[in-house]
Order: structure tokens, then sequence, then C-alpha cells
């Protein structure tokens, strides 16, 4: 025994710490699964039975949720925020406090994955267009990692028709609204107070400046930039920069496309 121990040779560290490197991440995914699994609902909430509600869901005080409204894994509801309607939350969604997401009416409400609700934000509820009639179906659609803040409005489409739709990785900044119908696409940052009409439409990595207005129907194309306090009232070509009441264009949004990775020649082209 003594000329076998004498002979064996030790564990090199490398050994070892990938062994304990290997155990250590084991332990996490079991333990964050674990926690994963388990919801909490508040005593005070109003959770209807039919709800449907994932994995690790959290449910603060004073929320709602309607019977129809379904809630993907790890989503949160803080304090005073209430799901209504059919409306459908993706997985690892937020709801700050006060927060609005759906209407009792017909149609549906579907936000994807990753999502944060600002506090008191009303997102998926009925038009202002005095168009709607009463029982009509209507839609809104918003995809994954946007962050809507505090006090903005998204309103649901005025039509069974149509849709009002938000892409993925937008933030829209306190205090916005975006009407019936408006299509939005990927990377835009609207700032506080951008307020869009019916039907507009935006395409990529648009930027708008605070307190920002565009009438219904216009088209904002990709990489431009709206100046603060601007009244658009057409439509905005892709790369420009505009600003004014009425809004006209002032140039290249330069600085836009720097940041956005253009070269220097493919600007010039």
């Amino acid at each position: 025994m003594n000329s076998l121990l004498k002979f064996r040779k030790p564990l090199s560290s490398s050994f070892i710490s990938s062994s304990w490197q290997r155990f250590s991440s084991t332990l996490n995914y079991v333990f964050k699964e674990k926690k994963e699994a388990t919801s909490f609902i508040h005593s005070t909430a109003i959770v209807h039975s039919n709800a449907v509600i994932g994995q690790g869901v959290s449910v603060g005080p004073f929320c709602t949720i309607g019977s129809s409204a379904k809630l993907g894994n790890g989503c949160r509801l803080h304090p005073s925020s209430h799901i209504f309607g059919n409306t459908e939350l993706g997985n690892h969604c937020i709801l700050m406090t006060g927060a609005v997401v759906g209407d009792d009416i017909p149609g549906r409400t579907v936000i994807g994955c990753n999502n944060i609700i600002g506090h008191h934000a009303v997102v998926g509820i009925k038009c202002q267009d005095m168009k709607y009639k009463l029982g009509d179906e209507c839609f809104l659609h918003i995809g994954d990692n946007n962050e809507i803040r505090e006090f903005t409005s998204i309103h649901r489409s005025s039509k069974s028709c149509d849709r009002t739709v938000i892409g993925d990785n937008n933030l829209i900044m306190g205090s916005c609204h975006i009407a019936h119908d408006c299509k939005i696409g990927n990377n835009n940052i609207f700032a506080n107070t951008t307020l869009l009409a019916g039907h507009v439409i935006v395409e990529d990595y648009v930027h708008t400046g605070g307190a920002t207005v565009v009438h219904q129907f216009c088209h904002i194309g990709s990489f431009s930039f709206l100046g603060g306090g601007s009244v658009v009232s057409q439509d905005v070509p892709k790369y420009m920069m505009v600003s004014g009441d009425r809004a006209e264009l002032r140039g290249l949004n330069l600085e836009g496309l720097r940041r956005c990775g253009f070269q220097v020649t493919e600007v010039l082209d």
C-alpha cells in the first residue's frame, strides 16, 4: 500500500479548479431553477382563477390579474399594477407601480419578453379614434426588450383588420403617446412627451427630441433625428435631421449615423 501511495500522482490544481467550477455552476443552476419555479402572490392581490401564471412570477400587493390574462415565467408585478382583458405577457416582464396593461374589450394585447412597463403607464387600452365602433376587435403587439417609461400611453388599433405594432429594443421615455395603428420598428429612442398620432410609421434607429409631435399618417425613415419641440406634418426621409414648427430638413443626421457605426465612406456615398 505504501508503495502504491508513493507512486500515486497528486491531482493537478487545474483539474481540481475545473471540477469545482463545474460543481458550482451545477449548484447555481439547481438553485436558479428552484427559485424560478417558485411564484409569489400577495394576499391582497386579486388573481382570477382562470388566469395562466407562469413559474417564478411575483405579484405584489393590490394587483389585479383578469380571467383571460397569461403571464410568462419570471414576470414581476409591483404594487397596484393591473392586467385586464385578453392580455399575454412574455417571460421576465416587469410592471412598475400603477401600470395598467390590457382592456376588457374585444381583441388582444400581446407583449413579448423582457419588457418594462413604467410607473402608471397605460398600455393596450381602447383607442381615441372616433371611427372605432364599440364591440370591434382591436389589437396591440409589442416585441422584446422594450422599456416603456412612466405615464406613457399606447393604444390598440382602431379596426379589427389592423393592429398597433411596436418592435424590439425601443426606449420610450416618460409621458409619450403612441396612438392607434402606429407601426414602430426596432432600436428607436423617443424622448419625453413624444406624441405620435394615429397610423404613424416609424422605421428603425429613429431618435426624437423632447416634446416632438408627429401628425397622423406620417412616415419616419430609419436613422433620422427629430429635433426637440418639432411639429412633424410630413414624411421624414431616411438619414435626415429635421426640426422646427413646421419641421424642415436640416441636413444629414451625421452624429446619429456615426453612433450607429456608419463609416465616413458610407456617408459620402
